[in-house]
């Protein structure tokens, strides 16, 4: 049975003082329910908060970002083995921003997807169409394309668990959102893809403005397994909800 799993992204947000305030509430505030799980992947600096505040408690944390590299000279990177220093357990790949903003290609991140699997993280590796992608009817293409390099990426590699989040770029901080019917569909591509390659058990996760409101409906469909997170995710309460849905 697939577990269901809500991960904050916190971005490039945050500050010891209100980070503190957040990760106390949440190790508080989350009561544990068989079969889910909640996790946030904060930025690099507060790894080490996030460890001393959620050690010993039900909320799992990680990283926003990892190198394909396992050491070297790579100024500025982080590899995943020093993720599992700081306690981390997730770790996204691919987020859209990355993608746009930084020039991770396709297969750089089934790289980072593999490097985190390697290192015994569970690797949210994400995939998703713009704007004018969907418009022209592209999401199917886009959203396959994306998740073939993950899945090329993984053959020979470490047979561990990961996780997908379909994340519409045109639903990400815009306040729009797809239906619950529209990402479904989107969701059941991608749960046909991986039934082939005999992984119909992998979570997938939906991200794009999803809130308190209309977590319930989207968690509600056949396909969907809960959900990745982004501005909602730095208010505790929202975020908790969340989680609740």
């Amino acid at each position: 049975m697939r577990r269901r799993l809500v991960v904050g992204n916190w971005k490039m947000n945050g500050s010891l003082a209100t980070n503190a305030a957040l990760l106390a509430a949440l190790a508080q505030g989350w009561k544990p329910v068989a079969g889910r799980e909640i996790a946030v992947c904060v930025p690099y600096p507060y790894l080490a908060q996030a460890q001393a505040a959620l050690r010993g408690t039900t909320v799992g944390w990680g990283a926003q970002d990892v190198s394909e590299h396992r050491s070297g000279a790579f100024t500025g990177e982080v590899s995943a083995g020093m993720l599992t220093d700081f306690g981390c357990r997730y770790v996204l790949a691919g987020h859209s921003e990355r993608r746009q903003h930084f020039g991770d290609t396709d297969a750089v991140v089934g790289a980072k997807t593999v490097s985190a699997m390697r290192a015994g993280l569970v690797p949210v590796a994400c995939v998703g169409e713009t704007l004018a992608e969907r418009d022209g009817g592209l999401t199917a293409a886009v959203v396959l394309r994306q998740l073939d390099a993950v899945l090329a990426a993984l053959r020979g590699g470490p047979a561990a668990p990961f996780v997908i989040a379909y994340e519409p770029v045109w639903a990400i901080g815009t306040g729009r959102t797809a239906a619950p019917a529209e990402a479904q569909e989107v969701h059941a591509t991608l749960r046909a893809r991986l039934a082939e390659a005999g992984m119909q058990d992998v979570p997938l996760l939906y991200g794009g403005s999803v809130k308190a409101g209309n977590a319930a409906a989207l968690f509600a469909m056949a396909d969907i397994d809960g959900g990745l997170i982004g501005g909602a995710s730095l208010d505790a309460t929202e975020f908790l909800a969340i989680a609740a849905a």
